[in-house]
């Protein structure tokens, strides 16, 4: 909060991206092609018009395929403005990098307008997530959000996934990808890169 309060986030925003496009590539490099990297974009990032540039600087100064990078905004960041953030998502989308909505179904969605943000990926929040099989309610809406997201040709990810039944849950609802501490804890990048040999 303080970071986004004095605007200091729009810095280590900029050097968390070039960081996580270097890394990448340096994965890449390695034979590990496959991997994507995600980076989230603060609120007060996201409303700088200069973003674009430093998207393309990153991508540019590391050589990383655009495809290869996911940026996650948080659900209430796009609908904050949404008309703005139409014509952000866009350009964002056009330089060829994936877009995902962080913390899907927690905020104030407008579903005219989820289906004109040129998004890739809806990631469903911990807090149904951690419910799922015990509250009737969160595991409907979990169902909800997975249904509209495979309606729209959208991939899902379950956020602070924790337990094997939470797994079973999830992919009895055929979610596409899982997040959290069931699978690892944060880890520093020596040993995620141990892990990938």
């Amino acid at each position: 909060p303080i970071a986004d309060e004095s605007g200091l986030i729009v810095d280590i925003g900029e050097w968390v991206l070039r960081q996580a496009c270097h890394q990448a590539k340096a994965w890449h490099d390695q034979g590990y092609t496959d991997l994507t990297i995600s980076v989230n974009v603060s609120a007060v990032q996201f409303a700088q018009p200069r973003l674009l540039d430093v998207v393309n600087r990153a991508l540019a100064d590391s050589g990383l395929r655009p495809q290869a990078l996911t940026l996650e905004i948080t659900e209430s960041v796009v609908m904050h403005d949404a008309e703005s953030a139409v014509g952000m998502l866009r350009a964002l989308k056009h330089m060829g990098v994936k877009l995902s909505i962080d913390d899907f179904g927690t905020g104030y969605s407008s579903l005219s307008y989820l289906r004109r943000f040129p998004i890739d990926i809806l990631k469903i929040d911990k807090s149904f997530v951690g419910s799922l099989g015990v509250n009737d309610e969160d595991t409907a809406i979990v169902r909800a959000i997975m249904a509209l997201a495979k309606s729209m040709r959208l991939t899902t990810i379950a956020e602070g996934v924790e337990t094997e039944r939470q797994v079973e849950l999830l992919q009895r609802e055929q979610c596409d990808r899982f997040q959290g501490y069931h699978f690892s804890r944060p880890i520093d990048i020596e040993a995620l890169t141990a892990r990938l040999m």
